[in-house]
């Protein structure tokens, strides 16, 4: 297409470097003429620059015949019906306030343009943001309670992929539920943000994939558009460990306070005891075979052993020493441990077997401790099941958290779900002949070693305790 313009001010530059810098895809557009009664008209200079013909009587244009397009960019009307009356019939014309209007779409397209890229820049900035630079759990959730964007970290924590959250509802994706949450105990953050307009925090327990419990600390804060809430930001902290650190804190106080307690009581009482026994079984010696007064004697002798092994227990209680560490391999203490207990369990008829991982690496701890809180575990197992049942041993490397796993489970009766968060507790016990103080003397021994121990049951399913020792980084295996 072979265009001549009328008219060279600034708006015939603009056109003709819009046409020179545009690649076309349907037409080739050249600008091949252009007239102005001002030889210096800025149009007129860039023409004469670019070897394109320039004249300052427009009727000079109007005798060429290779002309397909007149463009009229005086915004003179006389100018434009004399060019429309006088042209060929087969040459087409536009006028200055058409140009303007194209030129106006023009620029609304490009504007918009601009900020859909903008748009996408924020976006993508803010993908950048919520994914690598935050490092806790973040949704962005509508008015509905629907998830409109959720990071990848909290995707991870759920097992999700980003498909399977936008759009469902947040309380059914983080607490699976089918109702928003609600109540003293599990108040919702975004329903405060949401009617107040200010940010809200708040303390909530979630489940991960695998239906753990994790503590999160929730804040929330309003996305406000023309003065409105439209929904709001939700940041969760996983605060489980934070809280679990803070109960072990207290848990070793409390133990420490206790154990203290327990020694100066040991001590007092252990004195009288040995007497009361001593003149017991003096007492006994002087009566005859057939007095019956030594059968009284001897349930006084009988009870007096009984506080005796408890007093001793409350002295091993007491007596956590610091480890005395050295190399040991966790399988031999664990199969001298079995051999120590075998006994006790084959009275009751209950089959103790042994799965050892092989090339377990060695592990500084203290031996006799170690094999302290073992047989602790395993005299429970054996007195909480059942003639003809079954106690297992296993160890293990989990190379995830640098740590070997031993484990002691039964076939027995199980702990009730309500006793679960007491048993490490010191002198908590569901036995009438227990003192309550083993499993607590087998918890300081497993923390002083830098360790945890878990523990699972379900009634009537049995019972499993989890011991996780770190490795140190002398014995840390490739």
């Amino acid at each position: 297409m072979r265009i001549a313009i009328v008219g060279c001010g600034d708006r015939c530059v603009r056109l003709m470097e819009l046409i020179a810098q545009h690649d076309f895809q349907e037409i080739d557009p050249r600008i091949i003429m252009v007239a102005d009664l001002d030889q210096q008209a800025p149009g007129m200079v860039l023409a004469r620059e670019k070897g394109i013909a320039t004249t300052t009587e427009y009727g000079n244009l109007l005798q060429r015949e290779d002309i397909d397009l007149i463009i009229e960019l005086t915004a003179r009307e006389e100018v434009f019906n004399d060019l429309l009356q006088r042209k060929r019939p087969e040459v087409r014309i536009i006028s200055a306030q058409t140009i303007r209007l194209f030129w106006e779409l023009s620029y609304l397209s490009d504007l918009h343009k601009q900020t859909r890229r903008e748009l996408q820049d924020t976006r993508a900035k803010c993908k950048l943001i919520l994914d690598e630079l935050i490092q806790e759990e973040v949704m962005i959730i509508n008015r509905d309670y629907r998830i409109a964007d959720i990071n990848r970290h909290l995707l991870n924590k759920l097992g999700l992929r980003r498909e399977e959250a936008i759009g469902h509802h947040c309380y059914e994706i983080t607490h699976h539920r089918d109702t928003p949450c609600s109540g003293e105990n599990h108040p919702c953050p975004l329903v405060q943000t949401l009617e107040t307009g200010k940010p809200s925090q708040t303390t909530h327990v979630h489940l991960d994939k695998e239906n753990r419990e994790l503590i999160y600390a929730i804040s929330t804060y309003p996305i406000i558009e023309n003065h409105t809430v439209t929904g709001a930001i939700e940041i969760a902290r996983d605060i489980t460990r934070e809280i679990n650190m803070q109960k072990t804190l207290m848990e070793q106080d409390k133990l420490a306070s206790i154990g203290r307690l327990s020694a100066g009581v040991a001590h007092e009482i252990n004195n009288p005891l040995t007497t009361i026994l001593t003149s017991t079984m003096l007492l006994q010696e002087d009566l005859a075979e057939e007095d019956p007064a030594r059968e009284e004697l001897q349930t006084i002798a009988n009870e007096t052993l009984r506080c005796r092994k408890i007093v001793t227990s409350l002295l091993d209680f007491a007596r956590q020493n610091k480890p005395q560490k050295s190399m040991a391999n966790v399988n031999g203490i664990v199969t001298e441990t079995i051999l120590l207990t075998h006994k006790q369990a084959a009275f009751k008829d209950i089959t103790v077997s042994s799965q050892l991982a092989p090339r377990l690496p060695d592990q500084m701890v203290d031996k006799g401790q170690l094999e302290q809180a073992l047989i602790n575990l395993i005299l429970n197992a054996v007195e909480s099941t059942p003639e003809g049942g079954a106690i297992s041993i296993t160890t293990a490397f989990q190379p995830s958290i640098k740590a070997v796993q031993i484990d002691v489970a039964d076939t027995g009766k199980g702990i009730p779900q309500e006793d679960l968060d007491k048993i490490f507790e010191p002198f908590f016990t569901t036995r009438e002949t227990g003192t309550g103080l083993g499993l607590a003397i087998t918890h300081g021994i497993i923390q002083q070693h830098g360790g945890s121990i878990e523990v699972e049951s379900k009634r009537g399913h049995g019972t499993r305790f989890s011991i996780y020792l770190p490795l140190n980084q002398n014995n840390d295996p490739a």
